[in-house]
């Protein structure tokens, strides 16, 4: 498989416009991703299938992400003038990043036999203007996962053709996967706690037969 680079490249110069970089990720040894505007999202996705070097024609997975507010420490160099001479220094200095939601697709190509491709998409925040589009279209495999998506982490799929709730009721005002739940102090409605549940059942009602 080519590198996520050079298909970066290849992409930059197929859709128009596009905005498509490679992000390194910290937490997995060697495992990057392609990450592209919502915008475009679709067009690099059919790219990415239909391409002849690239048929990346199966998405296993998608996964929400939720990534609240953070300050972020970077290290800059600076230039100062002391004594008279310039001199450069190492400073850390903090960044704000707005929260966002993402959605991550992991794809494969069976019939080159390649992959993973980790693709990412991101909504504007994690607020007002949660939307992404979706990728069902290209891969009929998305269908249930974007839903689950939509589910418990709230991102809206644009184009989606079924975007309901999946495992959650109609009236489920929340979204249980997001960093800031507040899960609902509702247990006095539990007809067998155990375990975790007993202890908070007992805040509401004496459990019989408990210790």
């Amino acid at each position: 498989m080519e590198t996520l680079e050079q298909i970066a490249a290849r992409i930059a110069a197929a859709v128009p416009g596009v905005a498509a970089s490679v992000e390194t990720n910290p937490a997995v040894r060697a495992q990057s991703s392609l990450v592209v505007g919502r915008d475009h999202a679709l067009a690099v996705a059919r790219f990415l299938r239909d391409e002849p070097g690239l048929q990346f024609d199966y998405c296993s997975n998608v996964t929400g992400v939720d990534w609240l507010d953070a300050t972020l420490k970077e290290k800059v160099r600076v230039k100062r003038v002391v004594d008279g001479a310039e001199q450069e220094f190492e400073e850390t200095v903090e960044r704000r990043r707005p929260g966002y939601l993402e959605a991550a697709y992991h794809l494969y190509s069976m019939a080159l036999r390649h992959g993973p491709l980790i693709l990412r998409q991101r909504t504007a925040n994690r607020v007002e203007d949660t939307r992404l589009a979706s990728l069902t279209p290209i891969w009929r495999s998305a269908e249930f996962q974007e839903r689950e998506a939509f589910d418990l982490f709230g991102i809206v799929f644009t184009g989606h053709p079924d975007l309901r709730r999946i495992l959650m009721w109609d009236g489920f005002a929340d979204f249980p996967m997001r960093k800031d739940y507040v899960e609902p102090d509702d247990y006095e409605y539990e007809p067998t706690p155990h375990d975790a549940v007993l202890e908070k059942a007992r805040r509401h009602y004496p459990v019989e037969g408990a210790a």
